[in-house]
């Protein structure tokens, strides 16, 4: 029997006369898109050329983006500790006292693109201006432990970045030795927290507890008393003597106050007494009120 003629073997793709064109079409076509010149297979190869490494979100050590003409000036008069401030263009009057800003806390200056800018903020409303700040670098919880009679203020469910600012503001303001917050569900130290702190922040250590009840309770081992502040407290903060020698004041979120375990953990509630109408008060006015206490007893 006849073989029957045809066309031979099917060739592969990068046998083909087009092949070379269509990956050097896609290879420019995401070099467009990313930024980055790229070679391989569908322009998925390592990168030809080296690129400085960009800002991102904060997502624990990596840097944050402060974005929008008010916020960057804001951050920068607040002395939020900036890396690199990214710029279209001076024209507002805002972003010139931004540029004027960061030249004299030596912050790089950077100027870029609207892609670009784009691409950095993920496309978030810059409005031409962006601040990259660095990470944080937080304490260990036992370097609070530092002094005769340290004075820790231990933070419990405070989710809100300007609370944690406003207490950090207040620690610092009544001689507390530092504070201490848990790693998980906890809000973090970020630009939002670097402002409502006024800077200060640079002055007062904050550390991280993987576990706050468990460190509470090492707290106690080391000779610290703990007092919870909570509404139904039974002694009022300006009646705590012992507040005198090493202590922890823990304050709890606005809503729902101590968690169990870590009421439980502490030696004595105490209280802020309000003959007012008012039941409960913001987090950070309830521990600037309760550190004013303390200082005065410890004084």
């Amino acid at each position: 029997m006849a073989k029957r003629k045809g066309k031979g073997p099917t060739p592969k793709a990068e046998d083909r006369h087009w092949h070379g064109k269509r990956q050097k079409a896609r290879a420019v076509k995401n070099a467009k898109r990313t930024g980055t010149t790229t070679t391989g297979p569908g322009g998925r190869g390592k990168p030809t050329e080296t690129r400085p490494t960009r800002p991102r979100r904060a997502d624990g050590d990596s840097p944050e983006l402060v974005t929008g003409r008010n916020p960057v000036v804001e951050a920068l008069r607040a002395g939020v500790p900036g890396t690199a401030l990214y710029v279209m263009s001076g024209t507002d009057e805002r972003i010139r006292e931004s540029i004027q800003l960061a030249a004299d806390r030596r912050i790089p200056l950077l100027e870029t693109g609207k892609n670009e800018l784009d691409r950095l903020t993920d496309n978030a409303v810059h409005q031409g201006i962006a601040l990259q700040v660095r990470p944080y670098r937080y304490a260990h919880p036992d370097d609070l432990l530092k002094g005769t009679a340290p004075l820790i203020v231990a933070l419990d469910g405070i989710t809100d970045p300007r609370n944690l600012g406003a207490i950090v503001r207040s620690a610092a303001a009544f001689g507390a030795t530092g504070l201490v917050i848990p790693e998980r569900r906890a809000a973090g130290v970020t630009a939002g927290a670097w402002k409502t702190s006024a800077g200060t922040l640079a002055s007062i250590p904050v550390a991280q507890a993987t576990n706050l009840t468990r460190q509470l309770k090492a707290y106690q081992q080391a000779g610290c008393f703990v007092a919870g502040l909570d509404a139904q407290g039974s002694t009022p903060v300006a009646d705590l003597e012992v507040a005198s020698g090493p202590f922890v004041l823990v304050v709890g979120s606005e809503g729902k106050g101590l968690g169990r375990l870590v009421a439980d953990t502490c030696d004595m509630l105490v209280t802020i007494p309000m003959p007012g109408k008012t039941e409960s008060l913001n987090a950070g006015v309830a521990a600037g009120i309760a550190l004013y206490e303390i200082s005065r007893l410890r004084s």
